[in-house]
């Protein structure tokens, strides 16, 4: 089965298409194109995501990024036998356009098409090898169930577990900021361009090669309550306050403030994934969403599934981000399914799924 992926939650636009087949009983797929557009550069002067710029752009850019993965892979439009979208969570202005290019799409060439949970395409993310397309049919990384997922992103942090793909409960998610957002937010303060995360972590590890002495100490929300529930809005006001204590911060004072940031961020969030790992019978651990392209983060994680002597899954370069490739392969895992209707859902929950 051929089937083209959209992705338009937040402020790229994304399309793949995936070819996928069944082998002897084992599910393998290749990529026949991918395409992302970014509109970092145009939401940069409002220090993060403009909604109705943002919905602009996509639909704008929806037509001609399906002309060109066209063009790219060779496949015409009678060759496309399904269309998954990503209907939520995320904005949804945003959102709307990609369900309705792709409910559209999907009368003009009758074909089904599948709504996609956003947070269940980073989990499926992890399991597939490459966002470049290739000519060779794959299968998925062999995982074992029950699993503990931790999808950590700009809009959103949980920790998930999974009895089986397609099967997950929420066992703890932030309270308020999700990291990548309290990222950007301190980024802000500190006078950094959006997006702040990146910026955040090459300060962060200038500090470490430097051995900048430390000479802060930001706190560590939740990391002792009893649930495995986060909170990142109280570490951000601690930036800001240290900052009005201290005045203006020079390049040193930046990159400490950086470095204890993340180091805050990281002991919260792998203190409550080995929290979650010890109350929770798991056979893996994976870990999606942009955030986990920060390097600290994911030395940690690398550090954690070794204690625990589990397998590790992480997005192939390229997957971190909002994609399609993991809106397509997420559609066709539930390709078989029924979808009458499909609405966009800005607050769609992982556990409702549809």
């Amino acid at each position: 089965m051929i089937i083209l992926g959209i992705e338009t939650s937040c402020d790229e636009t994304a399309l793949c298409l995936l070819e996928t087949r069944d082998k002897d009983g084992v599910f393998e797929c290749r990529i026949l194109g991918n395409i992302v557009n970014s509109q970092i550069d145009l939401h940069k002067e409002y220090g993060g995501v403009f909604p109705a710029l943002a919905k602009r752009e996509h639909i704008r850019n929806l037509p001609i990024l399906f002309g060109q993965i066209k063009k790219d892979s060779g496949i015409t439009e009678d060759k496309i036998e399904a269309v998954a979208v990503t209907h939520g969570p995320g904005l949804e202005p945003a959102l709307w356009t990609g369900v309705d290019f792709a409910r559209e799409l999907s009368r003009k060439l009758s074909i089904p098409l599948i709504p996609v949970n956003h947070m269940e395409g980073h989990i499926v993310s992890t399991l597939i090898t490459s966002s470049v397309p290739h000519d060779d049919f794959r299968a998925l990384q062999p995982t074992a169930f029950p699993a503990i997922a931790v999808l950590i992103s700009g809009g959103h942090t949980e920790i998930v577990k999974i009895e089986k793909l397609g099967s997950y409960s929420i066992l703890g998610r932030t309270k308020d900021d999700a990291i990548g957002e309290a990222f950007d937010k301190v980024a802000r303060m500190l006078g950094l361009p959006y997006p702040g995360g990146p910026m955040i972590s090459k300060l962060a590890e200038r500090a470490r090669a430097k051995n900048i002495p430390q000479t802060i100490t930001l706190p560590r929300p939740m990391i002792h309550s009893k649930d495995l529930n986060m909170s990142f809005s109280g570490l951000k006001t601690s930036v800001l306050y240290l900052l009005k204590e201290k005045g203006e911060p020079n390049e040193i004072f930046k990159m400490e403030i950086a470095r204890e940031f993340e180091d805050s961020v990281t002991e919260v969030l792998v203190t409550k994934v080995r929290r979650a790992l010890e109350e929770n019978e798991c056979s893996s651990l994976l870990v999606g969403g942009g955030v986990i392209a920060n390097a600290h983060i994911r030395v940690a994680f690398e550090q954690l599934a070794g204690e625990y002597d589990i397998p590790l899954y992480l997005p192939a370069r390229g997957l971190t981000g909002d994609n399609a490739v993991m809106i397509a392969l997420a559609g066709a895992l539930d390709a078989k399914k029924n979808f009458p209707s499909i609405s966009a859902q800005g607050n769609l929950s992982l556990e409702t799924r549809f």
